[in-house]
């Protein structure tokens, strides 16, 4: 009897693992049949040929073309300041002025220089040998060594410079604008060097900025172009491209730059990021969603009688939501998901709104 206990608890083990595997088997299948049948939801959209417009996308910098700093000629003390930072001004405004009475006491000085110089002049040329009412027929070269040796050449300069040095006791306003970098305070001796404060036309900004070698042949003067400062992506602007250096640097990039325009909330400097835009004609276009990747391909299901079907396809030209197919493999009038494709595989059932 010893020896048939082996043998069957040896049966009674098979027919458990017989039983395990039966029913792992069965498990799965209803498993696979489960994930078969549970149809996956996506949004699906008609594939047609649409204008696309090719986008170029670039960080540049904003600069106004109308820029200027303006400073006093002379160090004098400041009288009167009549702006303020931000201010915005028109042609011809009086910004700041100096204190008037040195400035005026220097070219009366300069204007008694030059009488006196213009009488010594006469003395001259009567020791020559002339008439007053004969210079007219002074000989050039002799009329030029009777200004030299009487100073009125050197006085008449000093009294042009002192009426100058006058005449810009007041700054103004070159051009509409608004005020920037105004530092100064009243009553202090203005410098000659140093900045006095800036104006700039903000209708007069443009957008630099680089696009990379291989890029130059979507661009080209005239191009729509649409500007978001990095501070406020709610204040865009529009305008168009201007200019396109035609140099390469050693980086492979050229500066390319852009009007700007429809927007008051910009200011020079400021950082922006710029989208160049470009018709291309009809073409056909998917959305990025659509476009999904399996083993390194590009692939688009379409919807077929229910089921996803995957095409590989070949794209082109991109910009920020969309692509371009450049290959047949698909077609005008093909369904196309656009959603929900992340796990489908091929002939896997969908249902869509």
């Amino acid at each position: 009897m010893k020896y048939y206990l082996p043998v069957i608890l040896l049966f009674i083990g098979l027919a458990g693992c017989a039983d395990r595997k039966n029913n792992e088997d069965a498990d799965q299948e209803t498993i696979s049949t489960l994930l078969y049948e549970e149809a996956n939801e996506v949004t699906v959209m008609p594939l047609v040929e649409t204008d696309f417009n090719h986008e170029i996308i670039s960080n540049g910098k904003l600069t106004a073309r109308r820029y200027v700093n303006l400073k006093f000629e002379s160090a004098e003390p400041i009288a009167e300041i009549y702006v303020r930072n931000g201010d915005r001004v028109v042609q011809g405004q009086k910004l700041a002025e100096l204190a008037p009475f040195r400035l005026q006491n220097r070219s009366a000085q300069a204007k008694d220089a030059l009488e006196r110089a213009r009488l010594e002049l006469q003395n001259v040329l009567i020791g020559q040998g002339y008439m007053l009412a004969d210079t007219a027929n002074v000989p050039s070269e002799t009329m030029q060594l009777v200004r030299v040796r009487s100073g009125f050449d050197q006085a008449e300069v000093a009294y042009d410079l002192a009426l100058y040095e006058e005449s810009k006791a007041q700054l103004v306003a070159p051009f509409n604008g608004v005020v920037a970098n105004l530092f100064a305070r009243p009553y202090n001796i203005a410098s000659t060097s140093d900045v006095f404060c800036t104006i700039i036309d903000p209708s007069s900004l443009e957008a630099s900025f680089s696009v990379l070698e291989s890029e130059l042949a979507l661009i080209k003067k005239g191009d729509r172009v649409e500007i978001t400062p990095f501070s406020s992506t709610d204040s865009k602007a529009t305008g168009q491209v201007t200019e396109i250096n035609p140099l390469v640097d050693a980086n492979g990039m050229v500066t390319v730059k852009a009007s700007v325009s429809g927007n008051t909330n910009l200011f020079e400097g400021m950082n922006v990021r710029v989208s160049v835009q470009r018709s291309l004609g009809k073409q056909l276009v998917i959305p990025k969603g659509a476009l999904v990747l399996r083993s390194g391909r590009q692939v688009v299901f379409t919807l077929v009688d229910g089921k996803a079907y995957w095409n590989y396809v070949q794209t082109g030209l991109e910009n920020a939501s969309s692509y371009t197919i450049i290959d047949e493999s698909l077609k005008v009038g093909d369904i196309i998901i656009t959603s929900g494709n992340i796990n489908l595989a091929h002939e896997t059932p969908v249902t869509h709104d």
